[in-house]
């Protein structure tokens, strides 16, 4: 077994040596585009996600892949920053890649997105719950996870059914903190409450001691995070340091393990939301057969929440492939994502149309417990 350490830094390492510039894909392969952050303060959201997607598809390869043709997921790092993401999504669309796959980040993906439909590739996945990306409903857009107005209803129905009403919000200052405060906000607004106090931390940073400060004096009874999982950590530390003794709530973007490994003890009673099944409780059948295959071939993925979501986003595309028919095109991966009305992804429900292309509105909860595991 390795540790978390040495598996980031392996990862890290395979990803950085295959993001070269490439040909333009073979007529024997697949080629997807995945722009993520590889290195830098948030790379293990998506460090974690490409393994599980990559599980999914060297499983599918494995087993003959698509009529003979194998799934190739090249990845390129933008670190989260919204200028390189721009960078590497021209160089897919000059690569001619098949579809563009498991973006991360909204501040990121919100550039990127228009890019694609311009070129008239298929944007599936994106690991985002930003309404920006969903509503008006784009052909060439297909969402799997649920929206963090979804995450933050549930978050805010949490705590006012126990009785918490002063509710504070420490975000992201970026298109990521803006979605989910406005999440919040809806969610407050529809009982008739608001935020009692705003604070923010700029992507990339942990810079977070003015928004300790301004949090702090309102006293409230719960902060919801809005961020990833290095400012959020910073953040939970500063703030019990200087005498805060409330809730915190984050949502699923933040890196669950990561957060968990950065807080160690303190991460205890710490909350997120999920929009995908524990990959640590296999009551579900998805859950099993994603800890089956790690244990097959994938000794190196972690299993854990941004696996499994990377995972279970690489099934449903490989779901429409095989409805697309035996003339793939892009057009026709889109038709067959299209079918996948009621469809169950081992215990996971999927929900594609012509006029709907968000997959699931899963949201649950899980508790960081403070030695660096997750319940759910």
């Amino acid at each position: 077994m390795i540790n978390r350490r040495q598996f980031s830094q392996s990862a890290s390492a395979f990803l950085l040596a295959g993001a070269a510039p490439m040909a333009r894909a073979q007529s024997d392969k697949i080629v997807l585009g995945q722009s993520a952050p590889f290195t830098g303060p948030s790379a293990q959201i998506g460090i974690q996600f490409n393994a599980g997607a990559k599980l999914a598809f060297e499983q599918f390869n494995a087993a003959g892949g698509l009529a003979g043709r194998m799934i190739e997921l090249r990845a390129l790092d933008d670190g989260y920053e919204p200028d390189r993401c721009v960078v590497n999504t021209h160089q897919f669309i000059d690569e001619d890649v098949f579809a563009l796959f498991g973006f991360v980040g909204t501040a990121t993906s919100v550039l990127a997105m228009p890019l694609a439909v311009r070129a008239k590739l298929p944007f599936f996945g994106p690991l985002t719950g930003a309404m920006a990306l969903r509503q008006p409903l784009n052909r060439y857009v297909f969402h799997v996870r649920a929206s963090y107005n979804d995450e933050t209803e549930l978050i805010v129905k949490q705590l006012t059914t126990l009785g918490l009403k002063k509710i504070a919000v420490f975000y992201q200052a970026d298109a990521y903190g803006r979605a989910g405060l406005d999440g919040v906000k809806l969610a407050l607004g529809a009982l008739s409450l608001q935020p009692v106090a705003e604070a923010t931390v700029e992507r990339n940073s942990v810079d977070v001691a003015r928004a300790v400060s301004t949090i702090n004096a309102a006293k409230p009874e719960a902060v919801v995070q809005i961020s990833a999982y290095n400012s959020c950590a910073a953040y939970i530390r500063a703030a019990r340091a200087a005498g805060y003794g409330g809730l915190f709530y984050n949502v699923s973007f933040v890196g669950t393990q990561a957060l968990a490994d950065a807080l160690g003890p303190q991460g205890a009673g710490v909350v997120v939301t999920q929009v995908v099944p524990s990959p640590y409780a296999p009551s579900r059948p998805i859950t099993r057969e994603f800890l089956a295959a790690i244990k097959r071939g994938g000794s190196t993925v972690q299993p854990n929440f941004g696996s499994m979501e990377g995972y279970i986003a690489a099934k449903v595309f490989l779901e429409g492939l095989l409805r697309a028919g035996p003339r793939l095109s892009r057009e026709s991966l889109m038709a067959g994502l299209e079918t996948m009305t009621e469809y169950s992804l081992g215990g996971f429900r999927v929900s594609l149309s012509r006029t709907d292309h968000v997959a699931s509105n899963l949201v649950e909860t899980s508790l960081l417990t403070g030695d660096g595991r997750v319940r759910s």
